[in-house]
């Protein structure tokens, strides 16, 4: 059974950080994409950044660019993101997600997600 579990979600000032944890199991992690999705009260949801497995490859939304890093601890089926600067507007849910890292992830890396964690709240407040 597939499982991804998030962490580290909370409440904190404009300028401060957290670390979001995503622990999976039930799937071969190498061979696999695992990205960060957020939603925030009635928008959309929107993919944040992403980790190709296999490679290393990285990619990140523009609004998040230069604040958050992601990064994957495969011996620890555990993807990181780094949450720096964090600003009002970054407040949601986030969810990490989980996709067989095929090639067409290099054409669109928020694209085909199947399995998808509980969520954790970030609130960043002003």
């Amino acid at each position: 059974e597939v499982q991804l579990v998030e962490s580290g979600g909370g409440l904190v000032q404009a300028g401060g950080s957290l670390r979001l944890s995503c622990a999976a199991s039930g799937f071969t992690f190498d061979d696999h994409a695992i990205t960060w999705f957020r939603q925030a009260p009635g928008k959309e949801r929107e993919g944040v950044s992403s980790i190709m497995n296999s490679d290393g490859s990285t990619y990140y939304t523009d609004s998040v660019k230069g604040r958050f890093t992601i990064s994957s601890d495969n011996a620890r089926n555990t993807v990181y993101l780094q949450m720096n600067s964090l600003k009002p507007e970054d407040t949601a849910v986030y969810y990490c997600a989980a996709r067989v890292g095929l090639s067409s992830w290099y054409e669109d890396p928020f694209w085909g997600y199947y399995d998808w964690g509980q969520g954790t709240q970030v609130t960043v407040s002003s």
